[in-house]
């Protein structure tokens, strides 16, 4: 499909992501985040997608929502996400099934950190800012945050940042757990892209499995996830790709999986 503010780019296994308004900042207005949705679901069904790797086109990864274009759909209780399309800030209990890695430059702003606690793990370049402005617009987030910002960086760190609306640095990022590696200036999608295309070489049915058991653990708690483990390995070992990662231990070729 092609999208009026996404832009889709393959580089082999690998979907780059763009959120494409950069005129705009890359706000994200009502008929983007649609857009950005369907992107979502068309990722998520494509065979030949194995990781994906969110970014913004332009300057900017994302300054947020686009408040006078989108508020008058929020206050009138309507969702924002089409029907056929996968909640990019992934709060309505649907999953994508396959890892998704955040890079970002620029603003990164309100929804925009929201997007980037949603996806696997994030990159950043060296001069990316990041600030949660909600509650000086006197507005509640509705994509995730309160709920995966103290999960993620601790409830001191989070409430620092959420309650002050007051904007923090690369290195401020990573040291709280938002984003796991800073780059230079301007390498933030090359980079992300390579581990992308690392985490593609890997074993669909067992990177899969790992995020399945892993999310189960965060969401449905440990004893939920203790009882998959070894059904969910047997499933794994006795596949096609399980075969061969078994037999790779005899060869000294890095084996090829299809996912099966």
């Amino acid at each position: 499909m092609s999208y009026e503010y996404v832009k889709l780019e393959r580089h082999g296994d690998v979907l780059a992501i763009g959120i494409n308004r950069p005129q705009k900042a890359n706000a994200l207005s009502l008929e983007a985040v649609r857009d950005l949705s369907m992107a979502y679901a068309e990722f998520d069904a494509d065979k030949s997608s194995r990781v994906g790797v969110l970014h913004g086109v332009g300057a900017h990864f994302t300054a947020g929502l686009d408040l006078p274009n989108v508020a008058p759909t929020v206050q009138r209780g309507e969702s924002i996400i089409p029907p056929d399309g996968i909640n990019p800030f992934l709060v309505d209990g649907r999953r994508l099934s396959k890892p998704l890695i955040a890079a970002v430059h620029g603003k990164c702003l309100t929804l925009g950190l929201e997007l980037v606690l949603a996806t696997d793990f994030a990159i950043c370049s060296s001069l990316a800012s990041f600030a949660h402005l909600e509650p000086s617009r006197g507005l509640f987030p509705f994509g995730g945050i309160t709920i995966r910002l103290p999960r993620t960086t601790g409830w001191g760190n989070a409430m620092r940042w959420m309650l002050t609306c007051e904007e923090f640095d690369a290195i401020e990022a990573h040291r709280i757990g938002l984003v796991q590696e800073v780059v230079p200036e301007g390498e933030h999608l090359t980079r992300a892209l390579a581990l992308a295309g690392r985490v593609a070489r890997q074993a669909p049915l067992a990177v899969e499995a790992i995020l399945t058991n892993a999310r189960a653990a965060w969401r449905e708690g440990e004893a939920v996830a203790e009882q998959a483990l070894l059904p969910t390995a047997h499933r794994v070992f006795t596949s096609s790709d399980g075969q061969l990662g078994i037999d790779s231990f005899m060869q000294p070729a890095q084996p090829v999986y299809h996912g099966n």
